[in-house]
């Protein structure tokens, strides 16, 4: 498991510099954004996904990859949006954006080697298209729980979903980096 951690922290530290980067340029705009339309933004970088694994041409200049990167870093921020509050700032120091990125990924990084051990690393045998299809899933499921009010009867809620498809999008990420 020590390769997991390894190269998860890899792929995260790559999404964080991104994050960073678009902190300092557009600072906390998304702070904006309503639950339901982070899930949506996840939902459209998951669905490009699946169109370009369908149709194997892009006619935009942006790859999988950075797709995937975004649903991590719009599931670290949707994560961070379901505990602010309405006292919460629109706009969080950059430092402090930073610093709740890193508590939101470490929390999900901790799930994931909690799930890792039950399911034996069965993310390594899949196919980069079933993480594409288990992260739509996941966003329905997300998508019916605030059609909902975030009430469930049985289901985990909103954040573990969010969690699991950061995890999912992680997976993928590390299946697409080339072998050193």
């Amino acid at each position: 498991m020590s390769n997991t951690s390894i190269e998860y922290d890899a792929v995260i530290n790559t999404c964080k510099g991104l994050f960073i980067k678009k902190t300092h340029d557009y600072g906390t705009a998304w702070r904006i954004l309503r639950p339901e339309s982070i899930t949506d933004q996840i939902f459209i970088k998951a669905q490009r996904i699946r169109t370009l694994e369908e149709k194997k041409v892009s006619k935009v200049d942006e790859d999988i990859t950075s797709e995937y990167i975004g649903i991590v870093n719009y599931c670290v921020i949707a994560m961070m949006q379901l505990e602010s509050t309405a006292e919460t700032p629109l706009e969080i120091p950059a430092e402090l954006a930073g610093a709740l990125f890193d508590a939101k990924v470490k929390e999900t990084k901790e799930l994931m080697f909690a799930k890792n051990h039950d399911y034996g690393e069965a993310w390594r045998d899949m196919r980069i298209s079933s993480l594409t299809d288990l992260i739509l899933m996941k966003l329905l499921r997300v998508k019916q729980i605030e059609d909902n009010k975030g009430q469930t009867l049985a289901s985990e809620g909103i954040k573990a979903n969010y969690q699991d498809m950061l995890n999912y999008a992680v997976f993928a990420l590390i299946k697409l980096t080339p072998a050193p």
